[in-house]
């Protein structure tokens, strides 16, 4: 892949906004981790948690890659991104489970520990969108550090105010799913045949799981109206 054709920019942009879009989890885990600590600790403790975390995750990405060369598991990891993508609309996860460290080893170790547990959809999506180029899983994760340090908490404070982009990044996280589907190596000759045949799957899965998200959202907020409504009476 030609370093500066349009293909490979896409795919670098989509890593990063994959990255961005999925970065809240690390912001929340970065908080309440080091939030015991001293001031002058808690920079620190970011830093060196966060360049552990990606570590960990490079690694973990550069073998899902790989491991997606087997048959039938980049249709599984499709699927399994595509229920990520549905859940990052519908979920209420308040990591209140997430204790704060006491010293500087304690917080680094549990912002790496907590994001190795809760980095699989980012590793899913990003090996997903990189289709097997190592390069882009490199280039995407060292874009990605400075944001997640520095950006990530302001990125949660656009989500709270321009929610749409929580349902652009889940449509984008339903395209790169419906990719690693058609790209399977079992099932390709089928959508090779045609490309309205590809394009047609890949928005209709993208418009199933952003209306799903809506819906199950809606269902929620009537049923809390409900409740409320009757607790007055």
């Amino acid at each position: 892949m030609d370093f500066f054709s349009l293909e490979f920019l896409s795919a670098l942009l989509t890593i990063v906004f994959i990255d961005l879009i999925l970065a809240g989890d690390n912001a929340i885990v970065i908080g309440m981790a080091s939030r015991n600590l001293p001031k002058h600790l808690q920079k620190k403790a970011v830093i060196l948690g966060t360049v552990g975390a990606v570590a960990i995750r490079a690694v973990a990405t550069i073998l899902v890659v790989y491991l997606l060369d087997i048959p039938w598991l980049l249709l599984a990891g499709g699927i399994l991104l595509l229920w990520i993508a549905y859940n990052l609309l519908t979920s209420n996860d308040d990591h209140g489970d997430i204790r704060a460290g006491s010293t500087l080893g304690a917080a680094v170790r549990t912002i790496i520990i907590a994001d190795a547990a809760m980095g699989l959809d980012n590793v899913i999506a990003v090996a997903g969108a990189a289709h097997g180029n190592y390069v882009l899983v490199i280039l995407g994760l060292i874009i990605s550090i400075p944001i997640v340090v520095w950006g990530s908490t302001l990125f949660i404070k656009l989500i709270g105010r321009f929610p749409w982009i929580v349902y652009l990044g889940s449509g984008v996280l339903a395209y790169t799913a419906a990719k690693m589907i058609t790209h399977e190596q079992k099932i390709a000759s089928f959508f090779d045949q045609s490309e309205l045949v590809r394009w047609s799957f890949m928005m209709l899965v993208v418009i199933l799981i952003i209306a799903a998200g809506l819906w199950t959202n809606m269902m929620r907020a009537r049923r809390t109206a409900a409740g409320k409504s009757r607790e007055t009476h």
